[in-house]
């Protein structure tokens, strides 16, 4: 039994996981994981992006494809010995209870058996036929399914790199989109940038002016003033002289009085008047323009959300870390100080407190929502179905993870690298995922105020599932 253990282990080390053949000129990726180099390069199809293992999906060059020479003479060796044990002559095997070579075939039991069986009462009523002609039968009919599997394994891996190629399209055409999004927005920042030096330019031209003018006319003031005190000080002093005194002159004094009576202050020049009047009213008019600008995305936003269909999301059991407890309506998770007693099956994860939902997604519009309470720990979302759930995870878009992390007074959104998110930590939160633009929308539920949003074309094609995560003193509850 060992030796054939150890001999299954060696055949699975030389078998391509993709046609599940011998190795044919094997290769390895960075990853160290083996294919041969036409499988690989079909499962491909042709992709000059980055592209990722079929494996372990970790993402790469396209051209570090490394000859593995070790492991060819190891697929060299596996052939020589399988042309070896087709030379020599298999042992017969013998009847356990009779210790005799079993010659023939029950069709009844579909199981072989010797002579002795054929003669005694308990062969009765048995349709017995030759070994031999048995074995030709069954291998017709077993050539017959291995043909129809290998043509739908062709089929599929067509399929695969036909998706791929699709997938690769609609990527190309969303990085195209991305750019027209930020040469509009970079504009749209470039014009405001460039208003604002006008505009700050313009206001300092009048602040110059309106300074020079307050200058020119406090001297002004200043003068006609000091002219003033000195005429009263003259007239003073002329009324406390006697009659005669008095009246010399005092026709040319009572003139000068009047001339200096008529001298009045300059009004504010009313070119310039209108000047600061008009550019109010500019600073007015772009502010309204760019109110209504504000104002108009809650509404795109809230249209946006409101064509998401509500999911009644449940928690998956066979996905949770040991640590996690779960309700057993599958609307709560907490996690435990102590592991608990689960096996640990594929699909677990086995590192991060982590948990899927039961609900997987591949088109259409759907949303969720999710009380994360106070809790100081937590991160909700949505992955991949085929996101990694063994050893470590970088919780990011570029492991399959979308959505938000809150770690104590740190609020971030699983960008790569991450982006920092407003501490506003919310309670409640609404999960929006547009499966058809690939696209995920993260708002405060009850405000729907926007926390964060996804570029489209996160996911192509990809089947999606709710993601959570619960740290420390939290509970996650889903909204029925």
């Amino acid at each position: 039994m060992a030796a054939a253990n150890t001999a299954k282990k060696f055949q699975d080390e030389v078998t391509c996981p993709i046609c599940l053949e011998y190795f044919n000129d094997p290769v390895s990726l960075d990853c160290d994981h083996s294919f041969c180099r036409t499988c690989i390069t079909q499962c491909w199809g042709g992709v000059t992006t980055d592209v990722s293992c079929p494996q372990c999906r970790r993402t790469f060059a396209q051209g570090n494809l490394r000859p593995d020479r070790k492991l060819r003479s190891f697929v060299d060796m596996a052939r020589e010995l399988q042309l070896q044990a087709g030379k020599e002559p298999a042992p017969e095997r013998l009847c356990e209870k009779h210790q005799e070579p079993l010659k023939l075939f029950s069709r009844e039991d579909e199981i072989p058996m010797c002579v002795v069986y054929d003669r005694s009462k308990g062969s009765q009523g048995h349709n017995l036929i030759p070994a031999e002609e048995a074995a030709e039968e069954f291998q017709e009919r077993l050539q017959a399914q291995l043909k129809t599997l290998r043509a739908e394994r062709e089929k599929l891996l067509g399929l695969k790199v036909s998706r791929e190629k699709t997938s690769q399209k609609y990527l190309k055409q969303t990085q195209v989109e991305r750019q027209k999004i930020v040469a509009e927005f970079q504009q749209l920042r470039q014009f405001l940038e460039e208003q604002e030096r006008l505009l700050l330019a313009q206001l300092k031209k009048l602040d110059k002016e309106l300074v020079r003018l307050q200058t020119d006319t406090v001297t002004k003031l200043s003068e006609q003033i000091s002219r003033l005190s000195e005429q009263i000080r003259e007239l003073e002093g002329k009324c406390q002289k006697p009659a005669s005194e008095f009246l010399q002159d005092v026709r040319s004094t009572l003139s000068r009085c009047e001339k200096v009576r008529a001298q009045q202050p300059e009004e504010m020049a009313p070119e310039l008047e209108e000047r600061v009047r008009g550019f109010s009213q500019k600073v007015t008019a772009l502010s309204e323009s760019l109110r209504e600008f504000k104002d108009s995305l809650p509404a795109a936003l809230e249209k946006t959300l409101r064509a998401h269909r509500p999911a009644n999301v449940t928690l998956d059991p066979d996905t949770a870390h040991p640590r996690l407890i779960l309700s057993e309506d599958g609307k709560r998770v907490r996690r435990a100080e102590t592991k608990q007693p689960r096996p640990d099956t594929p699909e677990r994860f086995d590192t991060r407190e982590c948990v899927l939902g039961c609900e997987d997604f591949t088109s259409g519009r759907h949303c969720w929502e999710v009380q994360v309470g106070g809790g100081p720990s937590w991160a909700v979302g949505v992955a991949r179905e085929s996101v990694r759930r063994k050893g470590w995870i970088n919780l990011n878009c570029k492991t399959g993870i979308w959505g938000v992390q809150r770690r104590v007074d740190e609020f971030d959104a699983l960008t790569d690298p991450v982006t920092g998110l407003h501490p506003r930590f919310p309670s409640r939160i609404r999960v929006c995922l547009d499966c058809d633009r690939g696209q995920v929308t993260l708002i405060t539920a009850g405000t729907e105020a926007l926390i964060f949003t996804f570029p489209p074309g996160s996911f192509p094609g990809e089947r999606i599932r709710p993601w959570f995560m619960v740290g420390c003193d939290t509970e996650l509850r889903l909204s029925p």
